[in-house]
């Protein structure tokens, strides 16, 4: 997949190269709000942090293999994971965003979302 392709397969997360190490961020608040709908009675306000606790669960949950490398810095309007592995923080992404775009699986994920 050339880096076009990449870029626009994981819209709206967003690719940033730093000098050491790599991250894949969200502006939040539209994409996928209905998720965090469901769980608004117990505080789930959609921002970064449930974003990261969703991450959090499926990185545990589908890719357990990236525990160690991908990690997690959100922020009340954004999401952000990163690594100094690029090939795993792309892998991880693809697989999130996959994940996202299946209602079913990721309700289910989300349902053991921890709030933050």
């Amino acid at each position: 997949m050339d880096s076009n392709n990449f870029k626009e397969s994981i819209t709206p997360f967003f690719w940033v190269t730093h000098e050491n190490s790599v991250s894949v961020c969200l502006n939040v608040g539209d994409y996928k709000a209905e998720v965090f709908e469901t769980r608004e009675e117990e505080g789930f306000e959609g921002n970064g942090y449930d974003w990261a606790s969703l991450a959090q669960v499926f990185l545990e949950e589908q890719k357990p293999e990236y525990i160690n490398v991908v990690k997690f810095d959100p922020e009340g309007s954004m999401f952000c994971a990163y690594s100094s592995d690029a090939v795993a923080l792309k892998k991880f992404i693809i697989s999130f965003k996959e994940a996202c775009e299946n209602k079913t699986l990721i309700l289910d994920l989300f349902s053991r979302a921890e709030l933050d």
